[in-house]
């Protein structure tokens, strides 16, 4: 019986830190602001590029704030807008882009929160695959982080893994 407990204690330590040799890749994780319930997972590396667009309360125009993944937090690189409003950075230095204004805005986050609405019909686009925030979140509030997760099975086909 010792020799069976031994190699069942053996075995649970082999496991254990194989699992914490396992190498880590970074996720975005998008969760509800409130409850932390995890809506949406997928894979993220170094430089990807993680948008929000939505249309201005206002203006009524398209906006997209673009970040790029460093390290483990979103950092801000570029916002596209179409016409000044209120929240759009109407002293800063910007330029036209085929009648876009772009504008490299300062800022490094390591969560990002966002108020999904309908009427602004807030949509996320993680290196080119694209996700209704609005439909996701049933219109509550949400953050963005970027955390790093052992590598394990279980993403869906586009590699990300949805609540379902």
């Amino acid at each position: 019986m010792r020799a069976v407990a031994l190699a069942f204690v053996l075995a649970a330590v082999l496991v254990g830190g194989a699992a914490t040799e396992l190498p880590a890749e970074r996720t975005l994780v998008v969760a509800d602001a409130e409850t932390g319930e995890r809506l949406l997972a997928t894979p993220v590396a170094e430089g990807s590029t993680v948008a929000v667009a939505y249309t201005h309360s206002v203006e009524q125009t398209p906006v997209r704030d673009v970040y790029t993944v460093r390290g483990d937090e979103l950092e801000m690189t570029r916002m596209e807008f179409e016409s000044y409003g209120w929240g759009l950075p109407a002293g800063a230095e910007v330029e036209t882009v085929n009648g876009t204004f772009v504008f490299d805005p300062p800022g490094s986050y390591a969560t990002l929160h966002v108020a999904p609405g309908a009427r602004a019909g807030h949509v996320l686009t993680v290196d080119g695959r694209t996700h209704d925030l609005v439909a996701l979140s049933g219109g509550d509030s949400v953050r963005l982080t970027v955390e790093r997760r052992p590598v394990v099975a279980g993403f869906g086909a586009d590699g990300a893994s949805v609540r379902g």
